[in-house]
């Protein structure tokens, strides 16, 4: 979360520089929970009734298939779609409002999406399958045309509202209970701005998350769902498939990383910070 002072400086140019650490903070804490995103997106799609997934089979299934490297498939597009995502929702982002965030990311999401195609489908390729981030987006627009980037956009577009929703909800508890502690709210301790993010964004993944799951499965449609799946289609598969317990398939390793990741993401945010003097 940037600071809103940070949107008002003039020509001192502190902004890019807060850009830059929120970018660099985001690519190194998404490198270092790779393997968990990568085991995500992989029960997501694969775990079912018949073929139950947990955290370690997947991890196990994915390093017999490529080896330790193909835990990291899909995280040169993740790191490099971080830039963009975040520049785009700083250059909308009014403090902490429902609207201006849901904005932000509405927007950001809208120009994003084909890249969350492309690492969705890099992410679970098989070893061979593409020979790099390109040939991948060369062969669905030749197989699936343009409208092939923006499967799952609906589903993602959806999920904007209950996590913002719930996202905003918990932080501003959080934040009423540290007031009422008695406490300076201005000048929270590191740990405690921490932790409040972190389970306020934990909530907000937790509430959005079956429209998460089916937007991932719409993206990965060629591995697993047949031809142009709809929204509803996935969903109806899913609960005849695996019962509503499968619309939170891939939970547990999303879970796991939102404390690493938001750890990594505050220490290397705060160091960029005092490196580039802001």
């Amino acid at each position: 979360m940037v600071p809103v002072e940070v949107l008002e400086v003039g020509g001192e140019g502190a902004l890019w520089k807060f850009l830059l650490s929120g970018a660099m903070a985001g690519a190194v804490s998404r490198t270092g929970t790779a393997p968990l995103d990568r085991a995500k997106v992989y029960m997501q799609v694969y775990s079912s009734k018949t073929n139950f997934m947990n955290l370690l089979g997947g991890l196990r299934s994915m390093v017999q298939e490529g080896g330790v490297r193909s835990l990291w498939r899909g995280n040169g597009i993740n790191v490099l779609k971080i830039a963009p995502e975040y520049a785009i929702k700083f250059s909308v982002f009014e403090q902490e409002r429902l609207l201006a965030g849901s904005l932000a990311v509405a927007i950001s999401q809208t120009l994003i999406n084909p890249m969350e195609v492309l690492k969705t489908r890099l992410t679970l390729r098989r070893t061979g399958q593409y020979k790099g981030l390109l040939d991948c987006a060369r062969q669905i627009l030749e197989r699936d045309g343009t409208r092939a980037l923006y499967r799952g956009y609906l589903p993602n577009m959806l999920g904007i509202i209950p996590y913002a929703c719930t996202d905003l909800a918990v932080y501003e508890m959080l934040r009423c209970l540290w007031l009422k502690s008695g406490r300076d709210m201005e000048d929270p301790s590191g740990l405690v701005s921490l932790s409040s993010v972190t389970l306020s964004t934990t909530c907000g993944q937790m509430a959005s998350y079956p429209l998460t799951l089916v937007r991932t499965r719409m993206q990965a449609q060629d591995t697993v769902e047949g031809s142009n799946p709809t929204m509803r289609g996935v969903f109806r598969r899913i609960l005849a498939q695996q019962g509503w317990p499968g619309l939170y398939r891939g939970m547990t390793p999303t879970l796991l990383k939102v404390l690493p990741a938001g750890g990594i993401s505050y220490v290397v945010y705060e160091a960029m910070k005092k490196t580039l003097s802001v």
